[in-house]
């Protein structure tokens, strides 16, 4: 630990070590670290699976872990390089799905096609900068357990989703859903919650 210390506090020897992990100007981890480094420092649970065409940008210097009997399908992005990626116990991360940290997901959380969850934004203030090159800013994406998100939804920075709530296709959340209700569109609303007195799914 005093060795990492050591770098996050000397700006040059952290520019030289950053250099040697990502190539300028990209968001993904050089061969050696993918092949050497990757494998051996990340947490992957018994029986869990990354398909051979998901494109997997971890970094040592943030945390990802995957647990037991998941899957990440092909095509699917998962990039740690601003926040920690925690992906629970029997999740499917479908296919084209990207995710950026920092998020959490809980255990049993299915996610569909071609879903984006970034807890990344890019400054845009300054207009005499590009927001490309302008300083980024983090807020964790929370999956509680049991989630189903639909195909092409987008859930932005700072979102938290409750348990066992759905999400209909197509839809961008941008604001917290409550658990155990079903919500829909851009921006997203609830349309439903569960009613734990009647045992029925009730227009909310």
């Amino acid at each position: 630990m005093a060795f990492i210390s050591t770098i996050k506090s000397n700006p040059t020897l952290k520019k030289i070590v950053h250099w040697m992990l990502i190539p300028s100007g990209q968001a993904r981890p050089r061969l050696w670290v993918r092949w050497f480094v990757n494998p051996f420092y990340h947490q992957r649970g018994k029986g869990s699976v990354v398909r051979f065409n998901a494109r997997m940008d971890v970094f040592p210097f943030k945390k990802f872990a995957l647990g037991s009997k998941s899957i990440i399908e092909d095509f699917a992005t998962i990039n740690n390089g601003v926040g920690d990626v925690i992906i629970g116990n029997n999740c499917g991360i479908g296919i084209s799905n990207v995710i950026i940290g920092p998020a959490v997901l809980g255990n049993y959380v299915m996610l569909a096609q071609n879903i984006v969850l970034s807890g990344l934004n890019h400054g845009y203030e300054d207009v005499t900068v590009p927001p490309r090159l302008q300083k980024v800013n983090t807020k964790q994406i929370t999956i509680a357990d049991n989630v189903w998100i639909g195909a092409n939804s987008v859930i932005t920075a700072g979102v938290t989703i409750g348990k066992h709530a759905i999400i209909g296709a197509g839809s961008v959340v941008t604001k917290n859903i409550p658990a155990y209700s079903v919500a829909v569109g851009n921006p997203a609303r609830v349309i439903k919650q569960y009613n734990f007195t009647t045992n029925n799914w009730e227009k909310a």
